[in-house]
C-alpha cells in the first residue's frame, strides 16, 4: 500500500498494516523531522525491519537533499542477508508503484489528447480517435493486476541483484550494498582454501598490498615467471586443456612466495572509474556473482561503491569499533541515518570495543613478535636501508603528513582505538622514531607487564585493581619510560609493520594488544577514570594470569556517532526498562517509546512458576541452586512440560557451568531417561560448529514429528539471533534469572562507576541487565501474529514486582494475576488449556481485526488525537 503519513508518501509492500507498525513509523518520521535520536521498543514478530526500511527509504526519496544514506547495522551475517531480502521487497514494490503511476499519467495525457481531437463531423477522419482509444485500452490491458499480499509467512521472491526496472531499484536508481569481512566476500579460489579468517586476510593482503603489487610488477619486468598472476577459473580451464599450467596449490605457493597478485583485484584496479555498480540491491551472494562476472574483487569494489550507495548494511563494529570504523564510515555525510537493530546489548558492544585483555601466554607471543621484528629490521637494513630512512624522515613530520591517519585502503596498517589530539597534531617523539629504538621501547613495556603478572600469580598474589593514572605512574617509575611516547605506541607499530611490508598482521595480534593497551592507558590517565586495570591469577576461566584494561563508560564508543550524525535510531524488541539507555549511552532521545502488540488471540502465554509439585520454592539463587529438592523439581517440571507440549521446546539456563551441573544431576536421577521418552535432547556448547549441528538436528527432529528439546544458555549464541518460530518453539523455559557473575572484578568496577557518575544503583542495573537477557531468550518463541508459544519463567524471583515490571510492555500485556506464583501442577493445567485453544483453526475474520487498512488506522489515530486530555485534580 501507499499511504500518506504526516505529509510523507510511504511505500509499504503489504495491503494491510498493524496498528503498532503505523505508530512505529510515525515515531520514526517524527525523529527524522526533528533531526534527533530515538529509542524504540517494538514487539518481536511484528515487522520491525520492513517498517524501518519502508519509512526511511520513502523519506530519502522525498527529501534527497536533507536525508543522506541509510546505514543499517546488524549483529550477524544471516541478519544482514535477511535485511537485504526485505529491502529488495520494499524497493521492488516502490518501483512497481512508481511505474504504474507513470503509466497512469501517460494514459491520462493520452485521454486529454483524445478529447482535444476534432470529431469526424468537423472533417477529420474518425479513425484517429478510434486508434487513440484502442491504444489506451491496450495500455490498460498490459497493466499488471495489483498483487494482494497476506501478512503472514512471506514467500521469497528474488528482488536482489541489478535492477531490471528502467528507472533503477526503487524507481529512483537506489543502490543498496552490504559489507562484511574478506572471508565472506572473497571469490579467489586459492585464498578461500584458508580455513580461518586470519588466513584469508593474510593471503589477501599478500596479493593486494601496494608493496606486493610493486614487487610483482618488478618481477614481471624482469621476465621472471615467479610473479605470474592467478587466472580466473574459466581461463584456468582453457589453459589446463593445453597441459601447460601448474596445479592450483603450486600457483598459490608461488604467489605467496614471490609476491604474485590477484587477477580479480588487478581487474578492479585496471577498470578504474569504470568500476561503477548499476542500481540494485546486492547481498553478499549477489556481490560475489557480480564481481565474478566482471572479474573484479567484490570486497574492494564494495568499499569503493560505498560513497555512491543510498543504503548500507553491515555489522555493528563498522560503526562502533574505531579499529574498523574509519575504513568505511569516514565518508558518510552527517545527514545519514544510523540504525542499530536488535540493540538491547549495545552498551556491552561499546565497552568491548574499548577493552583489552592479555594473558601471560599473549605476552610471551608479544616477546616472540618483537624478536621477529628485530630480524625483519636487520634484513631491511641489509637489503633496503633507504626504506627505513624514509620512514624516519616521515615520522618527523607527524602522523598526518606521513599518511597514517588517511592511509590507502589496501595498505597494511593498524587502527588504534583512540588517538588523542596531541598524537594527531605532533610529530612522533624522537626516542621511538628509529625502528630499533622502538623495539627496545616495546620490550620494556612487555617485560613490565610480565613482572606485574608475576606478582598476582605468586603465592602472595591475588587480584589487583588500579586506575590508569596509578598504573602509568608505577610503569614510568619502574621502567624510566616517558608518558608521551606511550600515546604513540600503537601508531608507531602501525608505521613499522607497514614499512616492513608484513602481510599477516594476525601474527602480531599480541604485540598489537600491548601497544593498544599502552596508548589507551597513557591517553586516559588524566581526568575521570573511565577505565579500570585489573590483574588476576586466572582470566577467562583459564588458570593463566592476565591483565585486563576494562572500559567502564559505554558512551566512549557511541558518543562520536551522536555528535556527527543527525539521527541515530536504537531499536529492539527488548529494550525495557528503556529509561536506562540514555544514562548509559549519555544522549538525549527526542522520542522514547515502547509499543504494545495488537493480536486477535492471546498468542503469548507467560507463566511464572515459583514452586514445584511438592510446593517447595524453585530458584537458581546461589544458596538454593545446589539443593537436591530444587534440582529434582526443575527436572520434574521439564519432564512434565515436554510430555505435554508438542514439537519443539527450548530451555535456557543462567550459565554453561550451571547447565552442565544440573544435566549431570538429572542424569543421575534418571530424569534424562524420562525426558528422552517424549523428546530428543540437544545441548548448546561453546563450540560453534557443534552448536550449529545440534540446531540442524533439532529442527529435523521437529520436522519429523518426533519432537525435541534444546538446552541452551542465556547470553549464548542461541539466545542472540536464532529464532524458534512455529513448531520449532512452542515453549521457552527460562530456568532462573540470568544475572551476571556479581563477584567479577570488572563488573564491580563498572557498577561503582555507574553509581558514582550516573547515579544508577547497583541493584537497578543488575535487574535491568538480567531481565533484558531473559526477555531476549523468551522472545525467540514468537515470530508472527499467527504464531503462538509459551513463555515460562521458572524462578520464584520473577514473582516479585521489581523483577517482572522490567519485562517488555508487550509481554506484560499478556501476564495476568492468574499466571503468577504457580506450582508445576497448576502451570501444566494452564499449558493444556492454552494449547487446546491455539490448536483451533485461525479465525480469518478475527485476523482482519488486526490487519487494518490505512483508513482504519487513521480513524483510530484521529480518535486518539481528538480525545480530551484527562483533568488533573489537585
Amino acid at each position: 500500500m501507499k499511504f500518506n503519513l504526516d505529509g510523507l508518501d510511504v511505500y509499504f509492500p503489504y495491503d494491510r498494516i498493524y496498528l503498532e507498525q503505523f505508530e512505529y513509523m510515525r515515531s520514526l518520521k517524527q525523529t527524522l523531522d526533528a533531526g534527533g535520536h530515538c529509542l524504540l521498543e517494538m514487539p518481536t514478530g511484528t515487522g520491525k525491519t520492513v517498517c524501518l526500511l519502508s519509512l526511511i527509504t520513502s523519506y530519502q526519496m522525498a527529501n534527497p537533499n536533507d536525508c543522506g544514506k541509510l546505514v543499517y547495522c546488524t549483529r550477524t551475517v544471516p541478519e544482514m542477508n535477511s535485511v537485504m531480502e526485505e529491502l529488495g521487497v520494499v524497493l521492488g514494490y516502490r518501483a512497481e508503484m512508481l511505474r504504474l503511476e507513470r503509466e497512469s499519467t501517460a494514459t491520462a495525457e493520452a485521454a486529454m489528447i483524445v478529447s482535444d481531437v476534432p470529431t469526424s463531423g468537423d472533417g477529420i477522419d474518425a479513425t484517429t480517435s478510434n486508434d487513440a482509444t484502442q491504444q489506451q485500452q491496450q495500455r490498460q490491458r498490459r497493466q499488471p493486476k495489483k498483487r494482494k499480499r497476506v501478512y503472514g509467512p512471506k514467500t521469497k521472491t528474488n528482488k536482489l541483484g541489478p535492477s531490471t526496472d528502467e528507472c533503477g531499484a526503487g524507481g529512483n536508481g537506489a543502490l543498496a550494498l552490504c559489507l562484511s569481512s574478506r572471508r565472506n566476500m572473497c571469490i579467489h579460489e586459492g585464498v578461500l582454501r584458508e580455513s580461518d579468517r586470519e588466513g584469508v586476510d593474510a593471503a589477501c593482503r599478500s596479493m593486494t598490498a601496494p608493496w606486493a603489487l610493486e614487487r610483482a610488477k618488478k618481477m614481471r619486468e624482469r621476465g621472471q615467471g615467479a610473479g605470474r598472476q592467478q587466472q580466473p577459473p574459466q581461463q584456468q580451464q582453457q589453459s589446463s586443456s593445453s597441459g601447460g599450467v601448474q596445479s592450483d596449490q603450486q600457483q598459490q605457493q608461488q604467489q605467496q612466495s614471490f609476491g604474485g597478485t590477484c587477477t580479480y583485484f588487478d581487474g578492479f584496479r585496471e577498470a578504474g572509474e569504470a568500476t561503477s555498480m548499476p542500481s540494485g540491491v546486492y547481498d553478499l551472494e549477489e556481490l560475489k556473482k557480480w564481481g565474478s562476472a566482471k572479474g573484479w574483487c567484490p570486497y574492494y569494489l564494495t568499499r569503493q561503491a560505498i560513497n555512491h550507495a543510498s543504503v548500507l548494511v553491515f555489522n555493528y563494529q563498522y560503526m562502533l569499533d574505531p579499529k574498523v570504523a574509519k575504513m568505511v564510515s569516514k565518508e558518510l555525510e552527517s545527514e545519514s541515518v544510523i540504525v542499530f537493530d536488535e540493540a538491547h546489548n549495545i552498551d556491552s558492544v561499546c565497552i568491548e570495543a574499548f577493552s583489552v585483555t592479555m594473558q601471560s601466554r599473549d605476552l610471551e607471543r608479544a616477546t616472540r613478535s618483537l624478536g621477529r621484528l628485530s630480524g625483519e629490521i636487520n634484513r631491511a637494513k641489509a637489503s633496503d636501508g633507504a626504506r627505513l630512512q624514509a620512514e624516519y624522515q616521515s615520522l618527523v613530520n607527524g602522523l598526518v603528513d606521513q599518511g597514517l591517519l588517511d592511509a590507502h585502503p589496501n595498505e597494511v596498517g593498524l587502527a588504534s582505538n583512540i588517538l588523542s589530539p596531541d598524537v594527531v597534531a605532533e610529530s612522533v617523539p624522537g626516542n621511538i622514531r628509529r625502528a630499533e629504538h622502538f623495539v627496545a621501547f616495546m620490550k620494556k613495556i612487555v617485560e613490565h607487564l610480565k613482572a606485574r603478572l608475576r606478582t598476582v600469580s605468586g603465592p602472595t598474589g591475588g587480584v589487583t585493581s588500579e586506575t590508569p593514572l596509578a598504573f602509568l605512574h608505577r610503569m614510568i617509575t619502574t621502567t624510566s619510560l616517558e608518558a608521551k611516547p606511550l600515546k604513540f605506541a600503537h601508531s608507531r607499530l602501525s608505521s613499522l609493520l607497514r614499512t616492513l611490508q608484513v602481510p599477516n598482521l594476525d601474527d602480531f595480534n599480541a604485540l598489537t594488544d600491548v601497544a593498544d593497551f599502552a596508548s589507551l592507558v597513557a591517553t586516559y590517565s588524566e581526568g575521570l577514570p573511565r577505565f579500570a586495570i585489573i590483574m588476576e591469577a586466572a582470566v577467562g576461566g583459564t588458570p593463566n594470569p592476565g591483565i585486563q584494561l576494562a572500559c567502564l563508560d559505554s558512551s566512549l564508543a557511541i558518543a562520536p556517532l551522536f555528535k556527527r550524525f543527525g539521527s541515530v535510531i536504537i531499536t529492539s524488541g527488548t529494550l525495557s526498562p528503556i529509561d536506562l539507555y540514555p544514562k548509559l549511552l549519555q544522549f538525549e532521545p527526542c522520542i522514547s517509546a515502547s509499543f504494545n502488540m495488537s493480536t486477535f488471540r492471546p498468542c503469548i502465554h507467560p507463566l511464572v512458576i515459583t514452586r514445584g509439585s511438592d510446593q517447595l520454592p524453585v530458584s537458581t539463587k546461589f544458596n538454593d541452586r545446589g539443593d537436591m529438592g530444587v534440582v529434582r523439581n526443575y527436572g520434574t517440571m521439564m519432564v512434565e512440560l515436554c510430555s505435554t507440549i508438542p514439537d519443539g521446546v527450548v530451555a535456557f539456563f543462567t550459565s554453561y557451568s550451571y547447565m552442565e551441573s544440573i544435566v549431570s544431576e538429572w542424569d543421575g536421577m534418571g530424569i534424562m531417561r524420562q525426558l528422552t521418552k517424549s523428546k530428543l535432547v540437544f545441548i548448546e556448547t561453546k563450540d560453534v560448529v557443534e552448536t550449529t549441528m545440534a540446531l540442524d538436528n533439532f529442527r529435523r527432529a521437529c520436522d519429523s514429528g518426533r519432537g525435541a528439546v534444546f538446552l541452551s544458555v542465556a547470553r549464548g549464541k542461541v539466545s542472540e539471533g536464532i529464532n524458534f518460530d512455529r513448531h520449532y518453539g512452542r515453549a521457552v523455559i527460562m530456568f532462573g534469572v540470568p544475572f551476571q557473575y556479581t563477584l567479577s572484578h570488572i563488573l564491580r568496577a563498572r557498577l561503582e562507576y555507574l553509581q558514582t557518575q550516573y547515579q544508577i544503583r547497583e541493584q537497578d542495573f543488575l535487574n535491568f541487565d538480567a531481565l533484558r537477557q531473559a526477555s531476549q531468550c523468551v522472545g525467540r518463541v514468537i515470530r508472527s501474529k499467527i504464531d503462538y508459544g509459551l513463555m515460562i519463567f521458572a524462578d520464584a524471583r520473577y514473582n516479585r514486582h521489581d523483577k517482572r515490571s522490567k519485562l517488555p510492555k508487550w509481554i506484560l500485556q499478556f501476564l495476568g494475576d492468574g499466571q503468577l506464583n504457580l506450582s508445576t501442577d497448576t502451570a501444566i493445567g494452564q499449558v493444556k488449556h492454552f494449547l487446546r485453544i491455539m490448536a483451533q483453526p485461525v479465525d480469518q475474520e478475527s485476523l482482519k481485526q488486526v490487519l487494518l487498512t490505512v483508513e482504519e488506522v487513521r480513524g483510530m489515530v484521529r480518535c486518539e488525537d481528538d480525545a480530551p486530555a484527562a483533568t488533573v485534580v489537585s
